[in-house]
């Protein structure tokens, strides 16, 4: 079931998923990030994510914010959306500009929008759960018009790499005032935040564009009003998205979490999700344990699963990179194991990536 004409979904796709890079490198030496990749040889994070999407919006309302330099990757798995719904930024400014440009070009064909803000590098173990919470949360911006709205996720245990929201006073039946983020704690801080309450910050957001563009003017006016007038720009007679290409060349990267929620806390509110089975994908640890609780992929033929129409399969990536591993360690024969089993993480390959980040490009014509 879906949600009212002005609710929209935008969907996080365009980060490098660096922390994973030594999972998720193809034979060639390129770095597939990991939205892009699926965790068993089935879909990728991607159109999961735009598969969640669709359950609380119109398909023809979710929004794909990607990167230029990805192109090969999210084209054919974006194929059925409008192109207008493809926002492709020109090069990596932060998780920050990430959110601002979908956000200005849905507020310039919706201005009454509502938004769900998914990043898509999660697993969900239970999807209806995390559904039912979020059709919950757009429907308490009715009571919380100038809000944003935070989904926080029940912690399975107390990880010091992952952020918390501490809740502050109840203002709802649902709904909390935020007292405080606490990012990365040490293991002892995180047991005592766990045991206090604390909820972790997923990054999954429900809330009116205008609240959440409103943020963005108070933490950073000049960043978004030079968005808005890039966007505005290229809306009226850029095809190519000159001005939002040039606009990017000189803006500071700015994190959403950090930069422009975090000191915010007054004009946010806190959602307990539903129990839905959440993990962020952000590290090797937790991919791997996330995959221990899915259902085995045969290892027989792991070309065929990684085959070149297909998204790269983590769970055989990760099983390479295990016996990679653990032939390093035998006495015999290892320097020939691990050059038959391991990814090629050269440092040309990554200063390839990053020259690819940091350089504005032209969008194209979406």
């Amino acid at each position: 079931m879906t949600i009212g004409n002005h609710t929209w979904a935008i969907v996080l796709a365009g980060g490098e998923g660096s922390r994973l890079h030594g999972l998720t490198t193809d034979a060639s030496g390129l770095n597939v990030p990991k939205q892009f990749c699926s965790l068993t040889g089935g879909q990728s994070m991607l159109a999961e994510t735009v598969r969640r999407a669709a359950t609380v919006v119109e398909p023809d309302q979710i929004c794909v914010v990607v990167a230029v330099q990805h192109r090969r990757w999210w084209e054919p798995m974006l194929s059925e959306l409008p192109k207008s719904n493809i926002i492709v930024q020109p090069c990596n400014r932060g998780t920050g500009n990430g959110v601002l440009l979908p956000l200005i070009h849905i507020i310039a064909r919706d201005p009454s929008a509502r938004v769900v803000l998914l990043p898509s590098d999660h697993h969900v173990r239970d999807e209806p759960a995390l559904a039912s919470t979020l059709r919950l949360a757009v429907g308490a911006l009715e009571d919380h018009p100038d809000d944003v709205l935070l989904l926080g996720m029940h912690p399975d245990n107390a990880d010091p790499d992952l952020g918390y929201i501490v809740p502050g006073r109840r203002v709802g039946p649902t709904v909390f005032r935020v007292d405080r983020f606490v990012e990365k704690p040490s293991g002892a801080a995180a047991r005592q935040l766990v045991d206090r309450g604390a909820l972790w910050n997923a990054l999954i957001i429900a809330t009116r564009a205008r609240a959440l563009l409103g943020l963005f003017m108070t933490r950073h006016p000049d960043v978004a009003a030079k968005m808005q007038s890039a966007v505005a720009e290229d809306l009226r007679s850029s095809p190519t998205a000159l001005a939002t290409t040039m606009a990017y060349r000189d803006l500071p990267k700015i994190d959403f979490s950090s930069q422009i929620l975090q000191g915010c806390e007054i004009r946010l509110r806190l959602i307990e999700t539903n129990r839905c089975g959440w993990t962020d994908l952000g590290t090797p640890k937790r991919l791997g344990e996330t995959l221990r609780e899915l259902p085995h992929v045969d290892q027989a033929s792991p070309d065929s699963i990684n085959s070149a129409s297909a998204p790269m399969n983590l769970s055989v990536q990760h099983a390479r990179f295990r016996t990679a591993i653990q032939c390093a360690s035998a006495s015999a024969g290892a320097k020939d194991c691990v050059a038959r089993s391991a990814p090629d993480f050269s440092q040309r390959d990554r200063n390839r990536t990053s020259e690819e980040v940091d350089t504005c490009r032209p969008t194209g014509n979406m």
